[in-house]
């Protein structure tokens, strides 16, 4: 089961079918959700006991003032400031604005968005302005608000969601958006944390959750989801001890031309240390050294002096094609050649992409069921150009149909998107892997996967989390900025010691 992503309305129907099913009252529900929050703060926010609570008026500001008396009489120092708009509160707000009101020690002011606010530099910015259901941007007083409380320096938390932020789609490029540095969201991501023109708002997202319905999450359809670690868990299968090479598959990676046998060895070595039984590498033969010195568990198969002139390649092999590749015209004629008469699915990155993107028709000689990895450039020149990275998932769903094939759109949180046009966010990995050599890992990753019997959906979910995680764990040890492509390879070990401790407790 993966973590499902649902759209506004369907949370507000989530809300509602835990309130008649459970059953349990909205104000219970809402103090339910303003505990997760107020417990992750106190958690996290050890050295800060001062707290700006801005509340709007509908259910999102309802969950602000139960923070804020939540957190008033765990110690903290609490100033709330509400909207000065003639708008009625929500009735489940009320109760809590009232609740506050009880409690003497906490100012409830008017925000006023003509007046400078000045916090000193231990005071936490909440952020309840408004939740999920708004629906156009931010105007008028909230905006300016809004405007004003980004440019201070002061840590900010959004409750949900940050105001201003749709959780579906995007407004307009001039929206105006607080800028969180966490998110406390409830019970599941929200489509806009996961792409980049929105996500950039959310900060950290940490999904709380507040035990709604399992049944409505079970019984209702959404073609988005997250890739959590209890989808991993389901999907990957631990190593039998009787079992020999021929029980993890025959791989094959066509990569590398002369001065891009790198790109052929980072994908090489990835797919070794990734699990297939035996491998075979199909370079040109001025990468022969290089190969077998860097990768002796593999086998050269030569294709050619300088680039790669021919593709031959036995049937019963998984074969990964594109890594270094180049487009030489040879290697174009004979790519698109072997094209034309292979039947098994491949998966295609990098030049094998570029080299299919030169005509459209070529589209159509890709096998049913393959792989490819585009990242949003390669994406561009096979599909055409979108206006945003929304769109851009939309015409892959449309793509991914049409041609029966997975795509793997690689990207800040890279999306698998299935022939059926469902679509799963990765949510590991970091800025770590945004390097050149990257991209050659997942080819080789996902070659060793497919070669192993994972069907293709759960080659590519595990792939790319694997992928991710891998580059987490190498980032603790090297940072960010010196983690390199072979730093995230050597970290495969890790994650796999990782995902088989958690097999062994789930037996």
């Amino acid at each position: 089961m993966s973590m499902k992503i649902f759209t506004a309305e369907q949370i507000r129907s989530w809300d509602q079918f835990t309130i008649s099913h459970e059953p349990i009252s909205s104000i219970q529900l809402m103090e339910r959700a303003s505990m997760a929050v107020a417990h992750w703060i106190s958690e996290h926010c050890k050295n800060h006991k001062k707290l700006a609570v801005f509340c709007g008026n509908g259910n999102n500001g309802g969950d602000g003032l139960a923070v804020a008396r939540i957190l008033y009489l765990k110690g903290f120092d609490i100033d709330v400031f509400i909207s000065d708009s003639k708008k009625k509160f929500s009735e489940d707000a009320s109760v809590n604005l009232k609740r506050l009101r009880d409690l003497s020690g906490i100012s409830v002011r008017k925000f006023d968005p003509d007046e400078h606010y000045t916090f000193d530099d231990k005071t936490i910015i909440v952020d309840a302005l408004f939740g999920t259901g708004l629906s156009r941007p931010l105007e008028g007083e909230h905006k300016s608000l809004v405007e004003q409380l980004n440019t201070k320096k002061n840590i900010k938390i959004s409750i949900d969601i940050p105001s201003g932020l749709s959780p579906d789609e995007m407004f307009d490029n001039n929206a105006v958006i607080m800028k969180a540095d966490y998110t406390l969201t409830f019970q599941c991501w929200k489509r806009t944390f996961l792409h980049p023109e929105t996500g950039k708002y959310t900060g950290k997202v940490e999904v709380l959750d507040i035990d709604l319905s399992k049944i409505y999450a079970d019984t209702t359809d959404s073609v988005y989801s997250v890739i959590d670690d209890q989808l991993i868990e389901s999907i990957f299968v631990p190593r039998q001890d009787f079992s020999h090479k021929g029980s993890y598959g025959k791989a094959a990676i066509a990569a590398g031309s002369y001065g891009k046998i790198g790109a052929a060895v980072l994908a090489v070595k990835s797919a070794l240390k990734t699990g297939a039984g035996l491998i075979f590498v199909l370079a040109p033969e001025c990468g022969y050294e290089i190969l077998q010195t860097s990768c002796p568990e593999a086998m050269f198969i030569k294709g050619g002096e300088k680039f790669i002139l021919n593709f031959e390649i036995e049937d019963d092999f998984i074969c990964g094609i594109g890594p270094g590749l180049g487009t030489h015209q040879e290697t174009e004629k004979s790519f698109l050649s072997f094209l034309k008469s292979y039947k098994r699915s491949l998966i295609l990155d990098a030049d094998a992409l570029n080299i299919i993107s030169k005509n459209p028709e070529n589209l159509k000689l890709i096998p049913k069921k393959s792989i490819i990895t585009p990242h949003p450039k390669e994406f561009e020149r096979l599909f055409g150009s979108t206006a945003d990275s929304f769109k851009r998932l939309e015409l892959a769903r449309q793509k991914a149909k049409e041609l029966d094939i997975y795509i793997v759109l690689k990207d800040h949180h890279t999306q698998v998107i299935t022939p059926q046009a469902n679509v799963f966010y990765n949510i590991t990995g970091n800025a770590g892997l945004a390097k050149g050599g990257s991209g050659d890992i997942l080819t080789g990753i996902l070659t060793s996967l497919y070669a192993q019997k994972y069907s293709e959906e759960h080659t590519c979910i595990l792939g790319v989390w694997l992928h991710g995680r891998a580059a987490e764990i190498a980032s603790e040890k090297h940072s960010k900025e010196s983690v390199l492509p072979t730093d995230v390879i050597d970290a495969f070990g890790s994650v796999f010691e990782e995902l088989n401790r958690k097999a062994a407790r789930n037996l």
